[in-house]
């Protein structure tokens, strides 16, 4: 299907093996999956279903070679379950524990892997509870959790000025050297000497070298670093695992990715990356060792598990944001309102901790590099204040409401419009130097249509208010400057501020118009491409223009309304563009008002526009970035249950049979398992009847790596005596997160007879429910406890089936 070829290869991050990658079961096909999330990448990925035997009800699903679900060889509307093995062999032929699973809801989703959230309790965890308890640990464990997330924000807010400060210093370097061309170029305003190619030559040249930089690094060395990265952070802190979200290299690419693109003057910002690299930061930090550089500092192991790192990395998303708006309230309320699927009262200290922390070192830095006394550079994003309070009577209302419709259809139309454009891409541009190519396509018709607006449309203004540190004289008379070059001659985040801040009469209506329309078009084709990129600037300049437009068509029709502040109505248009686009409201309107310091008595505008804009907006499509994840068919959890599964019991949507452990098995049958077998969980059973292990009584689950972990060390039974006293759970934490492959545990040979007691690796009380207990509330435990496996047992304690997170993908 078209829909499973734009992929990044998973290979990466906390990725267990080079066996394929499956969600649950975690089950799939044997072919490498390959993923891209962000629409870059399209390898399509080995598919074969022949020899498929399908039957409803909750038989099995044989099949000779091995199956990705959605494959169109499949019919539709045959209820399909993830597939409890690669193939039909067996291990043992009186159980077929390697067939396909049914499901009710099949789910056509490339194979992303979950998390493991849930903390195994299993009796070394126990044992180290208690041994800490004693020690008097957990005080000292809280103190170590609170420096982390101080150092996250102080790292976070480190990288966020390092990037600033070299897109400012190459940017002005850029735009003085195009102003001093235009002067040298277009010495007079005699309509007989507008010569602009020289400029313009020189326009393409600076563009066209930092995007193919940058795009060439994003595509060749790490493709998940194209985009934001919000959507990536957002499924993961959802439980899925998206490879190499978090690594160091792609920290480095994506830095490097943003600067080239900003500089390279492409219709993006560098605030939403930020979310991304304090997410990075804080994954790396929180777990004291680089698994790139093969580095352990032999610290924080207290913390090397999924559940401990989710709550660095939000609090890291969290200083990210933060760092980029000058708005420790708004990341935190961010976090919540668009990252988390989880929270608790303490994670909202650190986080705003975290936040504070990351706004006050950028501060410090930003505020000491432009000389100022007074630390008042809080943000990345620094709108500036507005010189007079912003005030607003009761009868704008409704205009501020009708704002916000405008602002919601256009966001759904350009959500919908760059959808388009990404599916158009992930078709016909699968190749890497065709992305690369594309970038600078992209650039250069940047750079053609700001020449065209600036050569064709005379705007000239009297200097004195030119909102630019480079007022360009281009075609004006002697004392004026060329207000579209203005909007032109600098980063977008400046023109943003120019908008807002810009007196009554600094434009024409004509230059807003067409700059509206180039802009939402440039920022539409923009958003996609593989570079590294955010999309709230691009978002929030074309609604400040259209804001601005709407009040001066409205001052020119109605010329004694004085109430209509070309500032306030900027404001006002961004927020509700965003609102169209992202669908963010309470988060966007705290970090609107912490940016341009408006008072608390203006947020009711501002919540007005954004609830009309998201209103509006939600009626044709969802956010960008919950879009990107439908698009790339991302395994993410909603707060509530699909229609479709109401009405549904467990039996419904269970996969069955189960491949189980014995509490005591044999290693060859654990090796042989996990060689022909893709789960990531196993329920381990005792009370077997003969060898139908798939019937037993429920003691526990394992978890594949820690399979991995005993066979590689050799914890059997018959050697207990040798290494009981040095296992402990930090022996399993060690590997974590680049657990190894079942590849690399050499065959067993003389060990071929040695047994494995699970009795202290297992978790003992893993969650459990009836075949009989409904759909939706399983569906609400599993996302709150933020399962990867969920247990169905009968009356008798024995295993019916098992639940994970693509029995709740309904496609």
């Amino acid at each position: 299907m078209g829909d499973l070829k734009a992929l990044i290869s998973i290979d990466g991050e906390s990725s267990t093996e080079d066996d394929p990658i499956v969600i649950q079961k975690e089950a799939g096909p044997t072919s490498k999956a390959v993923q891209d999330f962000g629409l870059h990448q399209s390898e399509t990925p080995s598919t074969s279903a022949r020899g498929a035997t399908l039957s409803r009800n909750n038989h099995l699903l044989d099949v000779d070679q091995p199956l990705i679900m959605g494959n169109d060889s499949v019919p539709p509307n045959i209820p399909i379950n993830g597939s409890a093995g690669s193939s039909n062999r067996n291990i043992d032929n009186s159980e077929p524990i390697f067939h396909l699973r049914s499901r009710t809801a099949a789910a056509s989703t490339p194979n992303y892997e979950s998390l493991d959230y849930e903390v195994c309790e299993n009796t070394l965890f126990q044992d180290e509870q208690r041994k800490r308890l004693t020690e008097r640990f957990s005080l000292r464990k809280d103190i170590i959790r609170w420096i982390i997330f101080i150092q996250i924000g102080i790292i976070t807010a480190l990288i966020a000025c390092t990037i600033d400060i070299i897109i400012e210093e190459l940017s002005k370097r850029k735009y003085t050297f195009l102003y001093n061309s235009v002067k040298e170029n277009v010495p007079l305003s005699d309509a007989s000497d507008r010569d602009l190619l020289i400029p313009y030559l020189y326009w393409l040249l600076f563009s066209i070298v930092p995007v193919a930089f940058g795009a060439a690094m994003v595509t060749y060395i790490e493709p998940i670093t194209a985009g934001s990265g919000i959507p990536q952070v957002k499924s993961y802190l959802n439980g899925v695992k998206i490879p190499r979200i978090v690594r160091i290299k792609t920290l480095a690419v994506k830095a490097i990715g943003v600067i080239t693109s900003v500089v390279g003057g492409l219709a993006g910002g560098k605030e939403g990356p930020m979310i991304h690299a304090g997410a990075v930061v804080a994954a790396g930090i929180s777990q004291g060792k680089s698994t790139t550089f093969v580095k352990d500092f032999r610290i924080f192991k207290a913390f090397r598990d999924d559940h401990e790192k989710r709550d660095f990395v939000l609090g890291g998303g969290a200083a990210g944001v933060s760092a980029a708006f000058g708005a420790p309230i708004g990341g935190m309320l961010f976090s919540l309102e668009e990252a988390a699927s989880f929270w608790n009262q303490n994670l909202i200290w650190r986080t705003l901790v975290a936040s504070i922390i990351s706004v006050f070192t950028l501060n410090i830095v930003l505020s000491a590099y432009h000389g100022l006394n007074d630390f008042t550079f809080t943000g990345l994003f620094n709108l500036g204040k507005f010189d007079t309070p912003l005030k607003f009577d009761y009868f704008e209302l409704p205009i501020f409401m009708i704002l916000g419709v405008t602002g919601g259809l256009l966001g759904a139309a350009w959500n919908s419009l760059n959808t388009k454009i990404n599916k158009f891409r992930k078709r016909f541009i699968p190749w890497k130097i065709g992305k690369v190519l594309e970038a600078i396509v992209v650039a250069m018709m940047g750079v053609t249509l700001a020449c065209l607006m600036i050569y064709f449309i005379n705007d000239c203004r009297p200097l004195g208010n030119d909102p630019t540190n480079n007022p360009v004289q281009l075609f004006c008379e002697d004392n004026e400057y060329n207000a579209v070059a203005a909007l032109w001659f600098q980063t977008p985040e400046a023109t943003v501020r120019s908008l807002f801040h810009d007196p009554p009469g600094s434009h024409k209506i004509l230059t807003l118009a067409l700059f509206t329309v180039v802009y939402y078009v440039l920022s539409c084709a923009t958003f996609g491409l593989n570079v590294s990129l955010g999309v709230f600037i691009p978002t929030a300049l074309v609604g400040a223009a259209w804001g601005r437009l709407l009040a001066m068509l409205t001052y020119y029709v109605f010329p004694q309304a004085e109430f209509l502040h070309p500032g306030k109505y900027a404001l006002i248009g961004a927020a509700a563009n965003l609102g169209g686009v992202l669908r963010m409201t309470i988060s966007l309107s705290v970090i609107l008002m912490e940016t341009t310091g408006v008072e608390t008595s203006f947020f009711f505008p501002l919540i007005i526009a954004l609830i009309s804009a998201k209103w509006v907006g939600d009626y044709f499509n969802e956010g960008i970035y919950d879009t990107q994840i439908q698009v790339n068919h991302v395994p993410m959890l909603t707060w509530e249950p699909l229609p479709q599964y109401k009405g549904l019991k467990a039996r419904d949507i269970l996969s069955k049979p189960v491949v189980c452990i014995k509490l005591h098995d044999s290693a060859n049958y654990i090796y042989q398992m996990l060689k022909k077998c893709d789960h990531n969980g196993f329920p381990v059973v005792d009370d077997v009847r003969g060898d139908r292990r798939s019937e037993g009584r429920v003691c526990g689950i394992i978890l594949r790596s820690q399979l991995i972990v005993i066979l590689l060390k050799s914890l059997y039974v018959e050697n207990k005596r040798f290494w009981l006293p040095e296992t402990s759970i930090q022996t399993f934490r060690d590997v974590y997160p680049r657990y190894p492959s079942i590849k690399s545990v050499r065959k067993l040979d003389d060990k071929i007879n040695y047994t494995v007691d699970l009795s202290m690796f297992m978790n003992p009380s893993p969650i459990r429910v009836n075949p009989h207990d409904s759909v939706p509330r399983i569906f609400q435990i599993f996302r709150a406890l933020g399962l990867r496996h969920l247990l169905v047992i009968n009356n008798e304690n024995r295993i019916a089936g098992i639940i994970t997170r693509r029995d709740f993908i309904y496609k």
